[in-house]
Order: structure tokens, then sequence, then C-alpha cells
């Protein structure tokens, strides 16, 4: 795992003009639209553009990207996120997890989520596990259609125990365990409005079985949160939108580059975050400083094996 880099980034909003059919905008889709009006002018695909840029010149190993790629859960949007996923690297070198705006509204699985299998690879099964380099990346599926002016997410029980099981396998083999979901999980992080309703029983999971970091978006500013794990603190990292202008509702297109070590003489590894920021006046995304975090230490981490099932 020593030196394994990961890019996380979130919330992009592939930029999409919605064309409704009178169908369509008897729901959700319209309130979108609207918003998408006043939106779409922050969404810029300069940024876009220089995000896949940067991600490749800072030679990242995986991608991990953390929901949010469309905003209208159209087919044709999912169409257009696939074939952004399959120009930005190797599909074995990027996981995806869904956002709220890609469960909108109840969409077939063969027009929406069936066609970012490639990046999931969880064959229909939430959470997945993908394994790079001694990290488990386990990613969580949040996302589901709710009431309008709504944006709250839920896991659910069958997703919720899959995940104590993952988590449990994954600690005895040695790995790193990073879970990947578009909700935050700690309090507090989010209004009620777009929270995850199902967040105090996460929580419950991870206390029991613990993780070594956890990744998230939609809260649109960088974060840095906790909650509890069964040998310390669990950090809680999110990403605002990847591809906006700052504004009064976004902190501005980010992304970070995540550097995992190996742990010292206690066992306990560690990440450096390095904040890539998109400037104004550069046009171009730059380094904004950077941290790093000391993971908790899992009861039974170790070298494990060298797994890669990607």
């Amino acid at each position: 795992m020593s030196g394994t880099t990961f890019a996380h980034v979130s919330d992009v909003h592939l930029p999409f003009e919605p064309m409704l059919s009178p169908l369509q905008r008897l729901s959700k889709r319209q309130l979108s639209a609207w918003s998408w009006q006043r939106r779409r002018a922050l969404h810029r695909s300069e940024i876009l553009d220089a995000l896949v840029r940067d991600l490749r010149a800072q030679a990242v190993d995986h991608i991990l990207i953390t929901g949010d790629l469309t905003n209208f859960s159209l087919p044709g949007e999912f169409r257009q996120a696939a074939a952004w996923l399959a120009a930005l690297a190797p599909a074995q070198r990027i996981s995806v997890v869904p956002g709220n705006h890609d469960a909108l509204v109840r969409v077939p699985p063969a027009a929406g989520l069936d066609l970012w299998e490639p990046w999931t690879r969880n064959g229909h099964t939430w959470p997945f596990v993908h394994r790079v380099e001694g990290v488990s990346l386990i990613g969580l599926n949040s996302a589901l259609p709710t009431a309008p002016l709504l944006a709250r997410g839920r896991l659910g029980r069958a997703q919720l125990a899959r995940l104590a099981d993952l988590l449990a396998a994954e600690q005895a083999s040695g790995q790193t365990r990073i879970v990947m979901l578009h909700h935050p999980p700690a309090a507090d992080a989010i209004g009620w409005r777009k929270a995850l309703a199902d967040r105090e029983d996460l929580c419950a999971v991870l206390r029991r079985h613990g993780a070594e970091l956890v990744l998230h978006g939609h809260a649109r500013d960088a974060r840095l949160d906790a909650v509890a794990g069964p040998h310390g603190a669990i950090p809680c990292l999110c990403v605002p939108s990847s591809s906006a202008l700052p504004n009064p509702s976004d902190q501005g297109a980010m992304w970070h580059r995540l550097s995992l070590r190996d742990g010292a003489a206690d066992g306990a590894p560690s990440v450096h975050v390095e904040v890539r920021r998109w400037s104004v006046e550069g046009q171009a995304f730059v380094a904004d400083g950077g941290f790093a975090l000391a993971l908790p230490r899992a009861g039974h981490f170790g070298s494990g094996e060298n797994r890669n099932d990607l």
C-alpha cells in the first residue's frame, strides 16, 4: 500500500441540456431543470476539461468518484457519463458510487446505473468492494428517489448488513478499508433536507466494525469530520463539487490527492491529503496546501495480501 495514490472527485454534474417530455415535466426533473437554468453557468466544461488534465498530470493510481455525475437522471445523461468515464482512465482504475442527482426519479437499471457497471463492478449488489494494493474500496449506494425539495439518502438494512460483513472480512485480510458514499455520515455535516436518513445505523456499523477512512461528497464545501470507530475516530473527508465556479453555494472546484502509507511501529496507516483547487486566475487546478492524517489502527492490521481483483 505504501505510496498508493487516490484521487477523490465528487459532484461533477456533467453539463447536459434537458429536453423533457410532458410526462418527465410532471416529476422532480422539472424542478431540477429550473435549478439548472441558474446553475448551468457555474458547472463549467472548461473546468471539467482542466480536471481531466490535472488528474492525468498528477499520475494517481485510482480515481474515486462519490456521486452526482448527472443532473436530471435522464438516460442520455447516464450514457454521457459512461462516455466521460471511459475517456478519463481505464475502467479498472476508477470506482464510482451514485449521488442523489443520479437517482432523482426511478430509472430502469438498463437505462441508468447498469451503464456504469464497468466502474462499479458490483454485479447489481451494493456495497461493492474493489481491492487495490492492500486497500479495500467499499462503495455504498445512498441514492434513492425522494419527494420534491428533498435530497435525502438511505442505505437500508440489506446494504448495512453486507457492509458489516465486508468490513469484518477485509479487516481480517489485513486490508486498509476506505468507505465511499455520497451522503455525509457525520452528524450536522448537512441539513436534514439533504441528510442520510439512516446515518445513525451506518455509524453503528462503523463503530462496531471500524474503517480507516470515509469519503463523501454532497456537502458543497470541503470538510473534515469524524465518526466513532472501535479503535479511535474514523476521519470523514468531503470534497465540494469538482466542476463548479466559486459561488455563494459552492466553495469552488476542488479534488483531493490522497497518498497512503503503511503503518509505522504501532501498525496505524496514514494518509497525506493534497488539496488541488481550481484557480480562476490561472484557469487551471493548482496545489492549495494539504495535511496529514493518522488513520485509526485496525485490530488486525498488517501487511495483508497484495490483492487486486479489479
